[in-house]
């Protein structure tokens, strides 16, 4: 009887799985050094920091204000008759708003003019009398005095006749203020009386605001006072034109603080040839100050927020091996839309990361776009 074959024992399970383990990690190892392949540098695109040339920016609120605007009255008293207007009319300078009964003043002024006429025929009359005199106080027929006395009459009469015209004068400019004309362009805010009201002078009829210049009156904080000029750049940004943007410049610094607010007042001129605005409404004025000190700038792009509420960015350095980023911790000190200015942490002409930024980590290898 032949017997079975032998079989060879399993090894123990003490002995075979340090050994496993220990193949397994020399092998992990052997592809990290050796077989594996590294990680490729992330491709980036880099800017180098430059000097920044612009200043600071900040934003004021404040309300447009009509350069003109006229609360009329009549020029005399009287009732009125006609009135030509009414609220949000656009008037040209010079065209007649309202008319006032002138049935009086016309009758004054016709007697006005019948009393010139009479001084005109007494003054003619006096100087004929004076001329004939001199003549014969000449050739000794009268005496001197009494032709002194003739002349005398004669300059009297003169001066009438020069006092009843300015009379005339006088009247004839009262019944011409019955009409009441627009002082400029502009649109009627009010009517306030109507045909058939007696009105007096001193007496508001119609309000009247011209919007071709409107400025924006704002509030600015005192230490910007010594700040802004008439050179100073400002956009102005209207509620009413959607956010549109026209440019202003500064008419006047009113050197008058608020002592609660601490604030000054800035008239500003705002550029709107087509008489958009609205005086009243709201605006926003985009003032930019001139640098007090030299920062570095960047652009907005190289900037990554940190959770603190910092920033930070990453510089292209070179490495051992190659391009390496740094990541470096930095001051943000004034912006200008796209740049914005730095305090410290970057130095001119150091290359910023501004494309492929968001995922970099730092002593990451990376390699320059276009390389």
């Amino acid at each position: 009887m032949s017997l079975p074959p032998l079989r060879t024992p399993p090894p123990r399970a003490g002995r075979w799985l340090p050994g496993v383990l220990l193949a397994t990690l020399l092998a992990a190892c052997a592809d990290d050094g050796d077989g594996g392949e590294a990680e490729a540098p992330a491709r980036v695109r880099v800017v180098e920091v430059g000097t920044a040339g612009f200043g600071e920016r900040f934003d004021v609120s404040g309300t447009l204000v009509a350069e003109r605007e006229a609360r009329l009255s009549p020029r005399v008293d009287g009732l009125v008759a006609r009135v030509h207007v009414d609220a949000g009319d656009r008037v040209r300078a010079g065209q007649t708003l309202m008319e006032l009964d002138p049935a009086v003043g016309r009758q004054a002024l016709s007697r006005t003019r019948a009393d010139v006429a009479a001084a005109e025929t007494a003054a003619a009359e006096a100087g004929r009398r004076a001329d004939e005199a001199r003549r014969l106080a000449r050739d000794q027929f009268i005496a001197a005095s009494q032709a002194d006395t003739l002349v005398a009459e004669a300059e009297s009469a003169r001066a009438a006749l020069a006092a009843v015209r300015a009379a005339s004068r006088e009247q004839a400019e009262l019944v011409d203020r019955h009409v009441l004309p627009a002082p400029f362009d502009g649109v009627i805010a009010e009517k306030l009386a109507e045909a058939g009201e007696w009105v007096q002078r001193g007496t508001p009829v119609l309000s009247l605001v011209a919007t071709d210049r409107v400025r924006l009156d704002v509030q600015v904080p005192q230490e910007r006072y010594a700040d802004l000029g008439t050179g100073t750049e400002v956009r102005v940004r209207a509620d009413a034109l959607g956010g549109e943007t026209l440019p202003a410049r500064v008419l006047a610094r009113v050197p008058v603080t608020d002592p609660g607010a601490r604030t000054f007042l800035l008239r500003l001129q705002v550029d709107d040839p087509q008489g958009r605005l609205l005086p009243g409404t709201s605006a926003r004025a985009e003032i930019a100050v001139p640098a007090r000190t030299d920062a570095l700038a960047v652009p907005r792009d190289a900037l990554l927020r940190q959770p603190d509420g910092g920033y930070s960015l990453f510089v292209v350095e070179d490495g051992d091996g190659g391009l390496v980023a740094r990541q470096r911790t930095v001051e943000v000190v004034r912006d200008s839309g796209e740049q914005v200015a730095l305090s410290g942490g970057v130095r001119r002409g150091e290359r910023v990361v501004v494309r492929g930024n968001e995922a970099l980590r730092d002593g990451q290898a990376v390699r320059l776009a276009g390389d």
